[in-house]
This record gives structure tokens, C-alpha cells and sequence, in this order.
């Protein structure tokens, strides 16, 4: 079938410069109490007039105003540790942590326990753990807070075990500091110390209750999970948002629905977290029937709808879907929006919506984003913008560049076939000191396979080999079978897969038949029809590549019984498909189609290249018999 639509403009809308990318809302299901930096709520100054001075630099803190007060607390003739307290913890505040120690460590500043422990949390939240540390041990006089500040700092970065040495050095604690320890343990998989330390509690909380709840569905307990949360003297929201989402990740739906739907009150999160699950469970109309019905919509609700209709593969309605909720809402995308929509872009090649996108992207804190700047590579990639492409990579920073960036532009070359310059590139990388990973091999292998490079590949694959520090996936060994393959070496291909230390599966028997099929090497392309069936495909490609080889060597009856087993399976080849835009109006054609209103001026075009290439001596292959269910005429 024929369509033409006309395809949505996405609104270019101008965000301003203070663009904040909300944390993703489902981590508040574990309630993880932090200790708070915090100024003290009445000022015991001695002097009126530094009281005074004092409330306005708290005020102008909160306000977000820090340069005035500063230049308040510069022209202040007395100060005192309040006003000490409150500049340095408004510069914590705001992640400015080497001006606050500027201050801090002047000789005429007044600390105390609140200004060494406002500190410490400074570069805790800067994942500067070891200053933090260093800090933490330098402090005079702890409290309990300061205590509870350094636990949480090595609980954030995963070091646990330093986390319970602290917290088993302290010399009193408080709720807070059980439910840090028990948080930490609950979200590392160590559920059974986690379970033990709730045990030893001298008073649990609503916080207490709920990590428990939010570790034993984390590690796939989901029936504990239920039996501590019915034991639950008193439950928040967060306590059912955490209940809810623990069915739902482990594909209870039904369960999840029913707690959702007797929840005393809901908020956000709970939203988010059923419609996350439907989409995750793969069922994407309950999501949408449950997104309209939300009160209201956050970022991450409209994100989580534009990833689950991509990933469904409904691009067109993903794009319409991210056009509402900028235009109709004033919803503003954060970068894991904008990484979505822009995969849309590229399953479609809408260059001219990618294009409005990048322009969006230019105006927020997100354009220097490594994981947007791949996307962007990608995006403009598979629209056939191979220049643009190049020029994203070229325009980021050498030492902002990661991988991530390293192995987008090596893909771009790949799906363009550009072997020679993704092998220059993966060299320039080497020499700038940049570690390629398992990805930056799987596009060099591909490059090299879709450019015929044969032995730069093979080169390649040893030397991934003998990097012990690179795990060789199954895709590797794919792309490797493919370039032997193309190059019509079938028996160095097949011995590949036989001296394989794991089973080869239907994916590198797959790539071996089709090279097979390519240069007519019935011998080889048996065995590795034999191996291929062995595997048990499930997917339509796999069962087409075996009928197709079975029909070009005569077997009519292997495959015959090919395409009954497709029928059984419910299979079936999706026809080729491809599209053009032409003056905002998108043409697609499906194979076989008539049903274009200009299919008789496209039909005659094709019939005049045919004659011209058979003028220049093209002989098309007449050998493969075709079933109707794979025709591509």
C-alpha cells in the first residue's frame, strides 16, 4: 500500500539558557533520607546589625542570588560563624565548592560544626569522595549529621563496605543513619545484610520500611516484598510508588494495577511508574490509555510515552506525540527526550525534523551532552548526511570526547560503507589516548565487511583478541562470519564457528548462509543450514535466508516445509518498504504497490533505467526462485 501524509513540523521553540534536567522522578521510590545542609533557623547573633546583615544573606541565597550575597557579606565591617556559615553553605548549594573553600579556608573565618560539615557534603555531591573524606577526618568536633554525611557519601559511590566501617565507628546514631546503611545495602543486591540490620533497628521509620520494600523488589523478591509492605504500620506515597514498581519490573502487571488503583492518593511518580510498566511489558495502549487519563504531566511522563511508541517502532507518532508536548503543554525536554525523539528521526530519515531538533538542542545546557552529540551523529548518519555528521564530531572538544562520541562517528562510516575512514578514525583515537571498547569493534568489523577490507578486518579481530580486557561478544564474531562471507572465503568462515569455545548461534549461522547464498557454495551453505536449524530460529529473516537457499539449490521440498513452519509460528516477512519527501509531503511505497497516484509516470521511469542498465551489459540473476511471500519486484 501507497501513502502520503503530510508529515508534522516540529514548533522551533526557544528555551532559555537555565534549562534543568529533572532527576528521573522513580528514584524517590526509595526514599533515601540524605543529610541535609542546612543554616541555622534563628541567628543568635550578639550584634543587631549583623543579624541583620545575616537575614539578608540568607534571603538572597535562597533567591539564588549568591554574588549579591556576597558582595552583602564583603561590606559587612563584623561577621560572625552564622555569617560565615550561611556564604559557604550558598555556594555548596549552588555546586560552586572551590569558592566556598576559598572562603573557608581564609584565616580570619569562624567554623563551625555546620560549616565543616556543609563542606563535606559540597564534594560529596561533586563525587569528590576522597577530599570529602580528607575533610571529614581533618573536623575538630562531628555531630551525628557530619557522621551521617560521609556514610552517604560512601554509600552514593558504591563503596559499602566503608559506608558500614563508619557507620559501626560511630559514637551515636540516629534513624537516619540505620537507613542509610540499610539503603545501601538493599540497592547493591546485599539483601540479606539489609534484612538483618532492619532486624537490629531501635526504631524503624516510614523510610526504613519502604527501602526494604524497594531492595526485596530490586532483587526480584517480589512476594517479600508484599509481605513487608502489608506489615507496614504506616505508608506514604512513596511506599506504594515503591510496591507498584517492584510488580511492574517484575511483569505483575495485574497486581500493579490493582495497588494502583487503591492507592489513597497518587502523585507523579505513580503515574509514571504504571505507565512505564505497560510499556515495559510491552503493552503500549493500556500505557497511552493511562497517559491521557493523568491530572498532569511531567517530563518524565512524556518522555517515557515518546520511547515506548520508538521503540515499538511508531516513529511517526513519537514525533507527534514530542510536537504536542512542547507546543500544548510548555513541557520542557531533557536529554534523555531529546536522545529518543532523535532516534526517531533517524528510523525515519526526517533530516528536516532532526534538523529542527539539533536547532532546539542549540538553545539549552544539553548541546555538549556526549550521549546527544552520538545521537546527533547517528541521526544525521542514516539520513545520508555523512558530512554533517562528521562536522558533529569534529565541533566537540578533543578532551570532551568519550566513546560514546569515538564509537558514533566509527557506526556513521560503517553504515556508509566508509572502511578506510573509520579505520583512520579508530587510529586517531588510539593515538589520542582514547581505549576502544567491545561497540568501537563491532563498527570496525561492519565497516570493514561493507567496504570488502578483508584483512584490515582480520587484523582488527586479532587484535581484539589479544586484548584480554574486551569480552568477544557473539556480535563480533557475526560481523567477522559477514566480512569472510562477503568475500566468498565460506570455508575460513565456517572453520571460524566450528573452533568457537561456545556454541556459534543463529545470528553467526545466519551471516555464513547468506554469504553462502552469495557465492553459490551449495556444500558450505548446507552445514550451515543444518547448524542454522539446530539453533531453532525464531524470527521471519532467519526462516526466509533457509527457504532462500533451500529454493536456489532445487530442495522445493525443505523448502516447503520452511514456510509451513512459518505459518505455524505466526511469521511473517514484513515486504521492503522505503519513502521520499517531496515539498513537505511524505511518499512511501511498500513492494509490489500501484497504488501512487503518479504509479504509471514511476513505473515507466523504472522501465527506462532497466533498458539503459541492460544496454551497458547488467544481467540480472534469473537463478533464485522467489515465493511470493519474499518477492521484492
Amino acid at each position: 500500500m501507497t501513502h502520503v501524509m503530510n508529515r508534522a513540523r516540529l514548533p522551533l521553540l526557544s528555551f532559555g539558557q537555565a534549562l534543568r534536567n529533572l532527576r528521573l522522578a522513580y528514584s524517590s521510590m526509595t526514599q533515601k533520607a540524605s543529610p541535609r545542609i542546612t543554616t541555622p533557623d534563628r541567628d543568635y547573633s550578639a550584634s543587631s546589625d549583623v543579624a541583620k546583615s545575616n537575614w539578608l544573606i540568607t534571603k538572597l541565597s535562597r533567591d539564588g542570588k549568591v554574588g549579591e550575597a556576597r558582595q552583602v557579606f564583603d561590606e559587612m565591617p563584623e561577621r560572625d560563624v552564622v555569617t560565615w556559615t550561611t556564604v559557604i553553605t550558598a555556594y555548596v548549594k549552588c555546586g560552586m565548592v572551590e569558592e566556598a573553600r576559598r572562603l573557608f579556608d581564609r584565616p580570619d573565618a569562624e567554623k563551625n560544626v555546620i560549616t565543616w560539615t556543609a563542606l563535606v557534603g559540597g564534594y560529596i555531591r561533586l563525587r569528590r569522595i576522597k577530599e570529602a573524606e580528607w575533610l571529614f577526618y581533618q573536623m575538630p568536633v562531628r555531630n551525628v549529621v557530619s557522621w551521617n554525611t560521609m556514610i552517604d557519601g560512601y554509600a552514593r559511590d558504591r563503596q559499602v563496605d566503608r559506608a558500614l566501617d563508619l557507620f559501626e565507628r560511630m559514637p551515636e546514631r540516629n534513624v537516619v543513619s540505620w537507613n542509610t546503611v540499610l539503603t545501601a545495602l538493599a540497592q547493591c543486591g546485599r539483601i540479606e545484610e539489609a534484612r538483618r540490620l532492619f532486624g537490629l533497628m531501635p526504631e524503624r521509620d516510614v523510610i526504613s520500611w519502604t527501602a526494604m520494600v524497594a531492595g526485596f523488589s530490586r532483587n526480584g523478591r517480589i512476594d517479600e516484598a508484599r509481605e513487608v509492605f502489608d506489615r507496614m504500620p504506616r505508608r506514604n506515597v512513596v511506599s506504594w510508588n515503591a510496591m507498584i514498581t517492584g510488580y511492574a519490573q517484575n511483569g505483575r502487571l495485574e497486581e500493579a494495577l490493582e495497588l494502583f488503583e487503591r492507592m489513597p492518593e497518587r502523585d507523579l511518580p505513580s503515574w509514571n511508574t504504571m505507565v512505564t510498566g505497560f510499556i515495559q511489558n510491552g503493552d503500549l495502549k493500556r500505557a497511552w490509555d493511562l497517559f491521557i487519563q493523568m491530572p498532569q504531566k511531567n517530563v518524565i511522563s512524556w518522555t517515557t510515552m515518546i520511547t515506548g511508541y520508538v521503540q515499538d517502532g511508531r516513529n511517526e507518532d513519537a514525533l507527534m506525540i514530542f510536537s504536542k508536548m512542547v507546543a500544548d503543554n510548555g513541557v520542557r525536554p531533557n536529554q534523555g527526550t531529546f536522545v529518543s525523539i532523535l532516534s526517531a528521526c533517524s528510523n525515519l530519515a526526517g533530516l528536516c525534523e532532526g534538523r529542527q531538533i539539533h536547532q532546539m538542542i542549540t538553545k539549552t545546557v544539553y548541546q555538549e551532552c556526549v550521549y546527544l552529540v552520538s545521537a546527533l551523529i547517528n541521526m544525521y548518519s542514516k539520513c545520508g548526511e555523512l558530512v554533517s555528521a562528521r562536522k558533529m564530531f569534529d565541533d566537540g572538544s578533543t578532551i570532551h570526547r568519550d566513546f560514546i562520541s569515538w564509537n558514533g562517528m566509527i557506526a556513521a562510516y560503517a553504515h556508509h560503507g566508509c572502511g578506510i575512514e573509520a579505520i583512520n578514525l579508530y587510529n586517531e583515537m588510539r593515538q589520542l589516548g582514547c581505549k576502544p571498547d567491545d561497540v568501537t569493534y563491532v563498527g570496525l568489523l561492519s565497516a570493514c565487511s561493507h567496504a570488502g577490507l578483508v584483512e584490515e578486518g582480520l587484523n582488527l579481530f586479532d587484535e581484539l583478541l589479544r586484548d584480554g580486557s574486551i569480552q568477544v561478544r557473539e556480535d563480533h564474531y557475526t560481523c567477522l562470519v559477514d566480512l569472510c562471507g562477503r568475500a566468498g572465503r565460506l570455508k575460513e568462515a565456517f572453520d571460524i564457528l566450528e573452533k568457537l569455545g561456545t556454541n556459534p548461534s543463529a545470528s553467526n549461522w545466519g551471516a555464513l548462509l547468506a554469504g553462502c547464498i552469495d557465492h553459490r557454495n551449495m556444500d558450505t551453505g548446507k552445514l550451515a543450514a543444518e547448524k542454522l536449524l539446530k539453533e531453532g530460529p525464531d524470527d521471519a529473516g532467519s526462516y526466509s535466508l533457509l527457504w532462500n537457499f533451500y529454493a536456489r539449490s532445487g530442495n522445493w521440498r525443505e523448502a516447503a516445509k520452511m514456510r509451513i513452519k512459518m505459518k505455524e509460528k505466526g511469521l511473517k516477512k514484513q515486504p521492503g518498504c522505503s519513502w521520499i519527501e517531496v515539498g513537505n509531503m511524505v511518499h512511501v511505497f511498500v513492494v509490489g504497490d500501484k497504488s501512487h497516484c503518479q504509479s504509471q509516470l514511476i513505473y515507466s521511469a523504472l522501465h527506462d533505467l532497466h533498458k539503459q542498465m541492460k544496454k551497458i551489459g547488467y544481467v540480472p540473476r534469473n537463478d533464485l526462485n522467489v515465493d511470493e511471500d519474499f518477492s521484492i519486484t
